[in-house]
Parts: structure tokens; C-alpha cells; sequence
């Protein structure tokens, strides 16, 4: 077992150490994924504006319908912009979340899960689910079969007093069921590029950041390599106290007495004193 886990670990930490290197790809292609799509949108709001004003008044009765619509708009422009160019990625990714949450939940969320209703429940994505007895995905499957045989239907009234030939020239039809699906998509991506950012190299934000991580390092080390300078304080600055306490009187320094003349006081001193003796026997 050990050798197993060994020879595992071994060509596991081979092969993703590898793909390691190339981890800014996901984020690049995600971001070219998504940014044309909200590019569009907006810019169809843009041109649109009053219509779609009107729509969120009347059709999904939100408030402040102009508000929403310059919010919604700009939001995709700007957002759209800013995915391309990899900048500040994580941050607008945010908005664009809550926009996919507003449009999944209010516009989209009755009409189930799919974007396009699948005709045939045997490939339906439905099916295992359906098959364990969730009650939404076996709707669903009754659903594909309804959609199978309006289709069925259509075709052969347009194979019979139609060009059904050049009408699919470029493509089958099917029925626009408006579910969830593209919006939760959407959300699920911009949730990836939030946690991701825009990945390395192919992004503003990659160099920006570098950058300016290096510019606060830099400064942190010169700011540790500066010496520091002891400031002395100048007399204005000195303790009240000091300035209060008196000065002491200087000391009054005696004058000077030549050595000639000191011997000649201190040998007065005794003589003096003999005189005195003497005459006081005199007295006696």
C-alpha cells in the first residue's frame, strides 16, 4: 500500500506541479467568456433604454424601473470592460453576481431550469434526477415530451407548406424556455473569477499588484534601515523645574596670601601669646 500511495503522490505531484505553472489560463478564458456576453447585454439596454425601462415597470414590476435600468446597464459596460482588460476583477465581479441573482430570480425562476426545453427526455439532463424522484426533474421529463411533439408538429407543417430545407439551413428549431440556466452559469463563472481574480500575466492586475506590493516593501525596509537620531532638548526645552530652582551663591574665594607673608602671620601668632604668658607672671 505504501509503494501504491508513493508511485500516486509521485506522478500526481509530476503532472500538477506542471499544470500549476499554467493556472492563469482558466481566469483568461473565463474572462473572454464572459466579457462579450455582458458587453452585449449592456449595450442592447443601452440602445434600448425606454423599452427596457418600460419592461421592468410593467413587465417585472420592480421600483424605480429607470434607476434599475441605469444600474443594469452600466454595470454590464463597465463590468464587461473590465473583465476584458483583467482589471479589478474580483471587485466587479460582485456586481455582476447580484445582477445575474436579480435577472435568475426575476426574470428567469418560473420558467424552471432550462434556457432552451429539451424535446427528447431520454437525453434530457433531467433524467437522473427524475429517475431518484425529485418532483421538479420529473415534471420536467413531462414537459420534454410535450416539447418533442409541438416540434414534431411544426416540422411537418413547415416541411408540407414551406421551405423547411432552407428554414434549417442554419440551424434546428427548438422552443425558448427562458429558465435559469444561462444566469446561474454566469453566476457560478463570476464566483470563479472572485475567488481566482484574473490570474496571472494576461492581466492588469497581476502587474498592478506586483507592483505595488514591491513599492511597500521597499518602503517598509527603508523605513527600518533609517537610523534614528537622539534629539537633544535645547535650553528653551529644559524642565520646568530646573528653570525654578535657585542658583547657588557663588562662594567667596579668599585672597591670595604670598608664601613670604603666610609664614610670617603664622610665627606672629606664637609670639604674641608668649607676650601675653610673660606678662601676666609679671602681674603675679
Amino acid at each position: 500500500m505504501r509503494l501504491i500511495l508513493k508511485a500516486y503522490y509521485f506522478l500526481h505531484d509530476g503532472v500538477f506541479t506542471l499544470f500549476a505553472k499554467l493556472d492563469f489560463v482558466a481566469p483568461f478564458l473565463i474572462r473572454l467568456y464572459l466579457a462579450p456576453i455582458m458587453l452585449a447585454a449592456g449595450l442592447y439596454k443601452l440602445q434600448n433604454f425606454d423599452a427596457t425601462a418600460m419592461w421592468l415597470d410593467q413587465g417585472l414590476k420592480l421600483p424605480y424601473p429607470e434607476v434599475m435600468t441605469y444600474l443594469v446597464t452600466y454595470t454590464e459596460l463597465l463590468g464587461g470592460f473590465l473583465l476584458l482588460l483583467g482589471l479589478a476583477v474580483r471587485w466587479v465581479s460582485i456586481p455582476l453576481m447580484v445582477a445575474m441573482l436579480v435577472a435568475a430570480f426575476s426574470v428567469h425562476w418560473d420558467n424552471g431550469w432550462f434556457a432552451i426545453a429539451p424535446s427528447d427526455p431520454l437525453t434530457s439532463t433531467a433524467k437522473p434526477l427524475a429517475d431518484i424522484g425529485i418532483p421538479m426533474a420529473q415534471q420536467s421529463m413531462e414537459d420534454s415530451i410535450a416539447v418533442g411533439e409541438r416540434l414534431d408538429r411544426a416540422s411537418s407543417i413547415l416541411a408540407n407548406y414551406g421551405h423547411y430545407d432552407w428554414l434549417s439551413e442554419k440551424g434546428n428549431f427548438v422552443i425558448l424556455n427562458n429558465g435559469i440556466e444561462f444566469a446561474a452559469t454566469y453566476f457560478i463563472l463570476l464566483l470563479s473569477l472572485l475567488f481566482s481574480g484574473g490570474g496571472r500575466y494576461l492581466s492588469f492586475d497581476y502587474y498592478l499588484d506586483r507592483n505595488a506590493r514591491q513599492y511597500i516593501r521597499s518602503k517598509r525596509v527603508e523605513e527600518k534601515s533609517e537610523p534614528v537620531v537622539e534629539v537633544k532638548p535645547s535650553s528653551a526645552e529644559a524642565p520646568a523645574a530646573s528653570r525654578d530652582e535657585s542658583p547657588e551663591p557663588p562662594s567667596e574665594e579668599l585672597p591670595e596670601v604670598a608664601p613670604e607673608k603666610q609664614s610670617e602671620a603664622d610665627s606672629a601668632v606664637p609670639n604674641k601669646l608668649q607676650e601675653k604668658q610673660a606678662g601676666t607672671i609679671a602681674v603675679e
